[in-house]
Parts: structure tokens; sequence; C-alpha cells
């Protein structure tokens, strides 16, 4: 029995720890558009959010809707958010893998 144990402590210690996948934001449509669903970009010179820090994503996001980052098509995209709605896209790209782009 403490052998079956041990074994079994050895696999789950072994296994890497997986953050389970946050669930899809309402609102990512728009997002979606220039940085895609997946966080890598869908038109030249929008950056890929995918693997972004969390907290980078959700001071950036507060930043375009209260305006200190002046971007007038990130304003117009974000429209009035509320925090929770902000939160959720942070948390969605933040989770997303990056994936190298095909030559």
């Amino acid at each position: 029995m403490r052998t079956v144990l041990i074994a079994a402590l050895s696999l789950a210690a072994a296994a890497p720890l997986r953050a389970e996948m946050p669930p899809k934001p309402a609102r990512l449509g728009l997002c979606a558009a220039c940085h895609g669903e997946h966080g890598m970009a869908q038109i030249p010179g929008a950056p890929n959010l995918a693997g972004q820090r969390l907290d980078y994503l959700r001071e950036a996001l507060k930043q375009y809707r209260d305006g200190r980052r002046n971007v007038a098509l990130m304003k117009a995209a974000i429209g009035p958010i509320s925090d929770a709605e902000l939160d959720e896209l942070a948390r969605w790209y933040s989770a997303q893998t990056p994936v190298a782009p095909r030559p």
C-alpha cells in the first residue's frame, strides 16, 4: 500500500500543473477581429496577446478604457466595459499559448 501511495505521489509531482482554461469572454468578438480569438494577431500591426502577463493585460485594457492610453481605435473597440468584463478578457488572452508564425 505504501509503495502504491509513493508511486502515485511521484506521478502527481512529475505532472506539470496546468491552470484550467478560463471561459471564453462574451466581449471577445471585437478583440478577436484584430488580435485573434486565441491572441495571435489577425492584421498587420496588431500585437499578439496570447500568453501575455495577466497583470499587464489588465492594466493596459484599463488604460485604454480610461483614456490614459490615447489610441482611438482601442478606445472605440473597448467602449464602456466593466472591470469584470475587462478581467475576463485579460484572463482569456493571458491563458492562451502563443503560436509561432508559419513561414
